[in-house]
């Protein structure tokens, strides 16, 4: 059984297709720059050859036709017939409070993913977009939604709840949702079975650092806390993202600088975190360049980006009762040693002994990077986001 996995952003179209049988990765690519100059696929051969093909592709529709088309192409392709493709499981960044795991998708889910729209409104209509697009080349393919908020919605009630008016939750659903959720349940699940303990017995954090991060508090197989909030700018300094911010600050911001709802989203989102402390990049090898030069706002902007990360860490294993496991995923906490020594320094009080030596080895691989001694196990699990959908995919397929 073959399953097409897609991933549309606002510009951009991110695609794998695996072979079920053996978790196998036949294609997979990615799209950028839609509807602008200079629009291009880049696509990954089984051999690790790199490919770049150059047009203009104005909209997803026209996007996803090119990757399947690119599929089926003699010179590049894997499949000889659209009909070799099982199904097609979508990333849904935000399923609200109706959906708690992944669905087929049904003319009921997509009016329901909808109204979604107005609690994303940057990423739910670009994934709704590649939902179309193969209702209209695939028909007869079923199709399936996997949601980042979906692994969260196990919050209770005090941990999603802001402290507003209540009635505005009840009118306009304003609560937090969370994020990553399809990573923060791979790695969960994953490093119990790297370590060979039961899921539903351990109390786990997960910290999926990137440009975009977040960490989770884990109980038992279940979230019950997550750093992101109604939207993916709660919590962690991020790439180009603010993170926990004084509501004081936006609107003492606003009046300054005479900036309208719109300006004020962009900044946060755009031009604030590592890039808007830094005033390099939000490229972590760039800060990290900048700090080997002494530039003392990359010193300060990784400080930073670091420390937060930290004190989550210490609020969830409050939050948790204790700690079993630590997990670090993502492009950052799977590849940048120092973010991961700053988080476990000075933690022994909590169990947490990192191997210095071994952490600063390593990279991109499950590896345990405590010492032997350590209460709490520090591991490195990369995160695989697409296998996820794909076993969505197949177990809702399957009726399981």
């Amino acid at each position: 059984m073959k399953i097409l996995v897609l991933n549309c952003g606002s510009s951009s179209i991110k695609y794998k297709l695996f072979k079920m049988e053996s978790k196998e990765v036949i294609a997979q690519g990615g799209i950028e720059k839609i509807g602008m100059k200079g629009s291009f696929l880049k696509l990954a051969l089984p051999d690790g050859q790199k490919v770049m093909l150059e047009g203009e592709i104005l909209e997803h529709r026209a996007g996803i036709e090119y990757i399947l088309g690119v599929m089926l192409s003699e010179k590049y392709g894997c499949i000889k017939s659209l009909d070799e493709i099982d199904a097609v499981g979508h990333r849904v960044v935000h399923g609200g409070e109706r959906f708690n795991s992944s669905v087929l998708i049904t003319d009921e889910v997509i009016e329901m993913l909808n109204d979604c729209i107005e609690l994303a409104p940057l990423h739910n209509p670009p994934n709704l977009k590649g939902i179309y697009a193969i209702q209209e080349l695939m028909p007869e393919t079923p199709q399936v939604s996997v949601f980042d908020t979906a692994f969260h919605q196990t919050m209770p009630d005090y941990a999603y709840t802001y402290g507003i008016p209540y009635a505005l939750y009840e009118k306009y659903g304003i609560r937090r949702y969370g994020f990553h959720g399809t990573s923060h349940r791979y790695v969960s699940k994953r490093v119990c079975d790297f370590l060979g303990v039961p899921y539903e017995e351990q109390r786990i954090i997960t910290a999926h650092i990137g440009n975009g991060g977040s960490v989770t508090a884990i109980k038992n197989g279940k979230s019950i806390d997550t750093s992101m909030g109604m939207t993916p700018v709660e919590g962690l300094i991020m790439g180009t993202r603010s993170g926990d911010l004084d509501p004081g600050v936006i609107s003492y911001i606003m009046e300054k600088e005479h900036m309208g709802t719109k300006g004020i989203t962009t900044l946060l989102n755009k031009f604030s975190g590592v890039l808007g402390i830094s005033g390099i990049s939000s490229d972590m090898r760039e800060i990290q360049a900048g700090i080997v030069n002494g530039n003392n706002r990359a010193i300060l902007a990784m400080s930073t980006y670091n420390y937060r990360i930290k004190k989550y860490v210490g609020s969830y294993a409050a939050a948790l009762g204790g700690v079993d496991i630590l997990v670090f995923t993502g492009g950052v906490g799977e590849n940048q040693a120092v973010t991961r020594s700053d988080v476990c320094k000075n933690m022994e009080f909590m169990g947490i002994e990192l191997d210095e030596e071994l952490n600063n080895s390593v990279r991109a691989k499950e590896v345990v990077i405590s010492k032997p001694s350590s209460k709490v196990k520090v591991v490195i699990i990369p995160t695989d986001e697409e296998l996820t959908i794909a076993r969505d995919t197949l177990d809702i397929l399957q009726g399981k």
